[in-house]
């Protein structure tokens, strides 16, 4: 443990949930912090060995910017290697399993370090990232953005890997919409993906993308008819010796705000980009993905119920 690092095991009604809180120097003023929750991916725990905590780096970031970093850790035995169950329909509702675990925890920290609940936002890497965008569609009211390194849709588990063509992303997004309920809101997200993944391929973050953009579509009025007259912008950067070459992508509504943005990397496989992280799946060449989430989150904090 680290400076500012405090050790909490949540107990609701659906079971306990251990996690690790980060609170920065700037914590215990008059202003109330945003926070971000970080879920990891197989392979990885919170905040443990090969943890998110040391991958992201995302505790010196929040020292230096002024954030609250939660790192729920997997429950023993839910999973042989750890991960998340996001393809499991069962832990893709609200009020049941890891979903409501994971928002309790962080109305949990809500409450207890008096974070600003309309700057909580999730960010997740690969199965940790399907839970992140589980998480975005059962608690719209929580979660104020998404950020999937890795990761892919809601309702990923319909889609067979060798026909993905028979399930199309708006089948998917009418059921994320449905699921949001009397909540929805239209939820940014961000979309990292590196071109080399071979556990999680581009086309798994392509789908997810044309599935977020079909949920906003619907929560604007219910119907798939570009409601919100979307423009895309695109953005090519170069790579050099020290960062791979990417492609960040901005689809926005008419009115400026963002829907979803992607960055897309060349050369990166599965793993979380950042020039400090010091776990087994970091790309020392990638584009810094805490750094790149964290200025999205603050981007934007949560709007009105639509």
């Amino acid at each position: 443990m680290d400076d500012g690092d405090h050790n909490h095991v949540y107990t609701g009604a659906v079971g306990s949930q251990r996690y690790q809180v980060h609170l920065p120097p700037q914590h215990g003023g008059e202003t109330r912090l945003a926070a971000i929750m970080a879920i990891h991916g197989c392979g990885m725990t919170g905040f443990g060995w090969n943890s998110m905590k040391s991958t992201t780096q995302l505790n010196a970031l929040a020292d230096r910017e002024g954030f609250i970093v939660i790192y729920p850790t997997q429950r023993l035995f839910r999973s042989g290697i750890n991960c998340w169950r996001s393809g499991d329909p069962r832990e893709q509702h609200r009020y049941t399993g890891e979903p409501a675990l994971l928002a309790g925890v962080a109305r949990e920290v809500v409450e207890t370090y008096g974070a600003d609940p309309d700057q909580v936002h999730v960010a997740g890497a690969s199965s940790g990232a399907g839970t992140a965008v589980i998480l975005g569609v059962t608690y719209p009211d929580v979660f104020a953005t998404v950020t999937s390194v890795a990761g892919g849709e809601y309702g990923l588990n319909q889609v067979a890997p060798d026909g993905p063509d028979s399930t199309p992303p708006v089948y998917t997004a009418r059921q994320a919409w449905s699921q949001m309920g009397d909540r929805a809101r239209q939820v940014p997200l961000l979309v990292i993906q590196g071109e080399e993944d071979e556990v999680v391929p581009p086309l798994v973050a392509t789908r997810l993308i044309e599935q977020w953009t079909a949920v906003s579509d619907l929560v604007d009025d219910g119907v798939l008819n570009d409601s919100l007259r979307l423009v895309e912008e695109t953005v090519t950067v170069p790579g050099d010796e020290d960062e791979h070459a990417h492609v960040h992508t901005t689809v926005s509504s008419q009115g400026g705000a963002s829907v979803v943005e992607s960055y897309l990397v060349e050369d990166m496989g599965h793993v979380w980009p950042g020039p400090s992280g010091e776990g087994l799946f970091t790309d020392h060449a990638g584009p810094d993905a805490s750094a790149i989430a964290w200025d999205f989150a603050r981007r934007h904090p949560k709007g009105p119920l639509e």
